[in-house]
C-alpha cells in the first residue's frame, strides 16, 4: 500500500476508535494500540508535508504557538435563555406558549443544562471548519485551533446523511476530576485555583496554546442543531440523528407534552445531576417543533420558546475553623472563613466569603461553629447560617481586626462604605499589585501581554513596584536565559503601545480609589489636563455632576500624596496622554447635556457601548432603568417588551438610530 493511501487510512481509523473511545465509551482497541497507529501516522504525515489536514487525528494534540483570537460574527445570534427558580415561573411559561400557538398542540423538550462556555461549531461537507465562542451574543472568539484538541468533538463526521453545511451548539465543559486535579496541582505550585469548572473550562479555551488546552482534557455536550436542511422538524429527533453523525449528545433529554411530565423530569434530575461527572446548574425546557419555534420567535434578549429552570442552591454543613483577611486592590479588607473541607454541588469546599464585618455580626458567628454553606448561582460558596445547637460552650466570637494583615497599617472605614480599608495604598504589597494589575486591564491602559502571574513575579523580583516602573522595563530584564526573546518583545511593544490610550482612560487606569470608568470619563473631560486634575479643589470636583463627595476627597487624597506624585511626574516623562487631545475636545459637544438616555435593543450601526460613549461625549447620562426622568429611549432592533410598555405608560419617548444619530 502506498505510504498517502495508508495516512488515508489510518485517519479513518483513528477519528473512529475516537469517536468509540471518547464518544460511546465502548473501545475496541487498546490505549497502546491506539498510540501505536497515531505514532504511524504522525511519522508518514512528517514524511509527507503535502498531505496536510488541519482536521487530522494528529492535530488533536495542539501547538504551542501563540494565536491571536478573531472576531467572527455569529451566522444566527446566540441568545440566552430567560431564567425560572420555581415551579409557578415553568408554569407560566407553559401557558405563554399555550397562548403563542393559539391552542395548537406542542411538545415540549427537557434537557440537562450544562454549566460551561457555549460554542457554536460549523460544519461543511462533514469537517469542522469553525468554532466560535458566544461573545456578546451577535459575535464571538474564533477558537478552532483550541476545539479540535476536544476529542470528543468530530473533527470529520463518520455518519453520513447530514447537511452540506450546518451548525451546531453546545457546551464546552472541564469534568470535576480533571477540575479537581488540575487545582491539585495548582495548589502545589501555589498558583490562584480556578473557582469553579466553568471558569477553568473558559480560561482553558482562551488560552493561547492549543497545546495546553489539549493537556486539560476538557468535554462537550451538543444540543441544538441549526441549518437551511435539517432532517425534521423536531428538534429532539434532530439531536438523536446528530447523535448518529458522531456527536455527544446528553442521554438526559426527553420529550414531553404536559406539565406534570416537565415537574417529574425536573425533580429526577434535582437529585441525579450529583452523579453526572460534569457540572449542570438546572433543566432547559424548549418548544419541539422548530416550525413553533419560529412562529413563538424571540425578545430582545432571549426565545420565547424555551426557558432555563434554574435548580435551588446545594446546601452543607461544615464546621468553622478560623476567619483569616485578605486585602484587595482598593486596600478593602475581606473576611474569609476557612472550613473543614465538604463536598458541595460537585466540588471540596473549604473556603468562603465573609462579606464585611457587618456580615459576620449578622451572623454571630462564633470559630468552631458549625456553618451551613451555599453556592450562589452553583459557583460561588457562602455561609447562609449557623448551626447554634453546635456551638462549643467555649467558642469565642469572631473579631474583626484593626490592623491590616500586610503591612500593619490602621484600618479605617469611610462614611457610608461596610468595608474597612488599609490606608496605606503606596505600600501595602496587594494593593500595589493589584493597582498594576488593573493599570494594565483592557478597559484602562489595555496591555494585554501582562497578566496577575507575570506582575506578581516583576513584583517579588523588584523590577515593578508601581506602574511607572512598567516603562522603565528593558528587554534583556526578562529574557531570562536568552530563550523568552519574542514573548519579551511583545510585552515591550504592548507598554510602550499604551503611551497611545486616550487621557479619561489614564486617570481611569490609576486606580484611585471610587473612581471608575464613567466618574474617570467625568473627570478628564470636565479638567482637560492632569495638572487641572492634581490642583482641583473640593467644591471644584463636586460641582461636576456625577461627582459626590467621596469621590472627590479620594482624588484629592490621591493627588496629595508624595508617592503618587512622584508616580505621576515619571508617567508624563514616558509620554503617556495627560491631556484630552484637541481632535477628542473637538468631538465633545454638549448636545445631549441635561439629558437622561436609555439604551435598549439591538443595533446595527454602532455597539451599545460605543452608543453610551456617544452619549456622553456629547453631554448625556446614560441610566439603565426608565423612570420619569427619562428624556428618551434610543431603540434599536427588538426593544425589550417591558422597556417599551413603561415607555409608553410614562409617555417616553422613542427614538430609533437614524434619528438619533441625525440629532448629533
Amino acid at each position: 500500500m502506498k505510504e498517502t493511501q495508508r495516512i488515508l487510512q489510518l485517519r479513518q481509523l483513528l477519528h473512529e476508535h475516537n469517536y468509540k473511545y471518547y464518544v460511546l465509551n465502548q473501545p475496541d482497541i487498546s490505549d497502546q494500540e491506539f498510540d501505536e497507529l497515531m505514532h504511524e501516522l504522525q511519522a508518514l504525515e512528517s514524511q509527507h508535508p503535502e498531505m496536510y489536514d488541519a482536521n487530522s487525528p494528529s492535530q488533536r494534540v495542539g501547538s504551542d504557538l501563540n494565536q491571536e483570537f478573531k472576531q467572527v460574527r455569529h451566522k444566527y445570534p446566540m441568545l440566552s435563555l430567560a431564567n425560572t427558580y420555581n415551579e409557578q415561573d415553568v408554569a407560566n411559561f407553559y401557558e405563554s406558549v399555550e397562548r403563542g400557538l393559539k391552542g395548537e398542540n406542542f411538545d415540549i423538550c427537557c434537557e440537562m443544562k450544562y454549566d460551561g462556555l457555549s460554542i457554536s461549531l460549523t460544519y461543511i461537507d462533514g469537517k469542522l471548519v469553525r468554532a466560535v465562542t458566544r461573545g456578546d451574543g451577535m459575535q464571538g472568539d474564533d477558537v478552532t485551533a483550541n476545539v479540535k484538541t476536544i476529542k470528543t468533538i468530530p473533527l470529520v463526521l463518520p455518519g453520513s446523511g447530514y447537511p452540506h453545511e450546518f451548525e451546531i451548539r453546545g457546551e464546552i465543559l472541564m469534568p470535576w476530576k480533571v477540575f479537581e486535579r488540575l487545582n491539585a496541582e495548582r495548589e502545589a505550585a501555589e498558583e490562584p485555583l480556578f473557582a469553579n469548572p466553568r471558569n477553568a473550562a473558559s480560561g482553558t479555551l482562551k488560552s493561547q496554546s492549543s497545546a495546553l488546552v489539549a493537556s486539560r482534557n476538557l468535554d462537550a455536550y451538543l444540543y441544538y442543531l441549526l441549518g437551511d436542511n435539517l432532517p425534521t422538524d423536531s428538534h429532539y429527533e434532530n439531536l438523536q440523528i446528530a447523535r448518529q453523525w458522531g456527536f455527544k449528545i446528553s442521554q438526559g433529554m426527553k420529550k414531553v407534552k404536559t406539565l406534570q411530565d416537565i415537574y417529574k423530569f425536573i425533580n429526577y434530575w434535582d437529585q441525579e445531576r450529583k452523579n453526572l461527572p460534569v457540572a449542570t446548574d438546572g433543566i432547559v425546557l424548549k418548544v419541539d417543533s422548530l416550525r413553533q419555534q419560529q412562529s413563538l420567535g424571540y425578545t430582545a434578549k432571549s426565545p420565547r420558546w424555551a426557558i432555563a429552570y434554574k435548580f435551588k442552591a446545594e446546601r452543607a454543613c461544615t464546621k468553622l475553623k478560623e476567619v483569616t483577611f485578605q486585602v484587595g486592590r482598593t486596600g478593602a479588607v475581606t473576611p474569609v472563613a476557612n472550613m473543614e473541607p465538604v463536598q458541595l454541588a460537585g466540588t471540596t469546599v473549604k473556603r468562603a466569603t465573609l462579606n464585611n464585618e457587618d456580615f459576620i455580626k449578622g451572623l454571630d458567628l462564633h470559630i468552631g461553629d458549625y456553618v451551613y454553606i451555599e453556592k450562589g448561582g452553583e459557583i460561588i460558596p457562602k455561609i447562609v447560617g449557623v448551626d447554634l445547637s453546635k456551638r462549643p460552650l467555649i467558642a469565642q466570637p469572631v473579631q474583626f481586626i484593626r490592623n491590616c494583615p500586610e503591612c500593619g497599617t490602621r484600618l479605617v472605614r469611610y462614611e457610608g462604605e461596610a468595608a474597612w480599608y488599609c490606608p496605606n495604598d503606596a505600600g501595602c504589597p496587594p494593593q500595589i499589585k493589584g493597582r498594576i494589575e488593573h493599570f494594565i486591564s483592557r478597559r484602562a491602559m489595555n496591555i494585554d501581554s501582562l497578566g496577575p502571574e507575570t506582575i506578581d513575579y516583576y513584583y517579588q523580583h523588584h523590577l515593578v513596584c508601581n506602574i511607572a516602573d512598567l516603562y522603565d522595563i528593558e528587554v534583556q530584564q526578562i529574557n531570562g536565559d536568552g530563550s523568552k526573546q519574542k514573548s519579551a518583545l511583545k510585552i515591550i511593544n504592548a507598554i510602550a503601545a499604551s503611551k497611545e490610550v486616550p487621557f479619561e482612560r489614564v486617570v481611569f487606569a490609576l486606580g484611585i480609589r471610587f473612581v471608575g470608568e464613567t466618574s474617570a470619563r467625568l473627570l478628564a473631560r470636565h479638567f482637560k489636563t492632569i495638572e487641572a486634575l492634581e490642583n482641583a479643589t473640593l467644591q471644584q470636583l463636586t460641582d461636576i455632576d456625577g461627582i459626590g463627595e467621596a469621590i472627590a476627597k479620594s482624588v484629592i487624597s490621591y493627588f496629595a500624596n508624595p508617592v503618587n506624585q512622584s508616580i505621576i511626574e515619571r508617567l508624563k516623562e514616558h509620554g503617556l496622554q495627560m491631556s484630552i487631545n484637541e481632535s477628542q475636545a473637538q468631538e465633545s459637544t454638549d448636545k445631549l447635556a441635561g439629558k437622561i438616555i436609555v439604551i435598549s435593543g439591538v443595533f446595527t450601526q454602532h455597539s451599545r457601548d460605543e452608543y453610551k460613549h456617544i452619549i456622553e461625549q456629547n453631554g448625556g447620562k446614560n441610566a439603565s432603568n426608565i423612570s420619569s426622568k427619562t428624556s428618551f429611549i434610543l431603540a434599536g432592533d427588538n426593544m425589550g417588551p417591558a422597556k417599551l410598555k413603561k415607555a409608553e405608560q410614562l409617555n417616553i419617548p422613542i427614538i430609533d438610530e437614524e434619528s438619533f444619530l441625525k440629532m448629533l
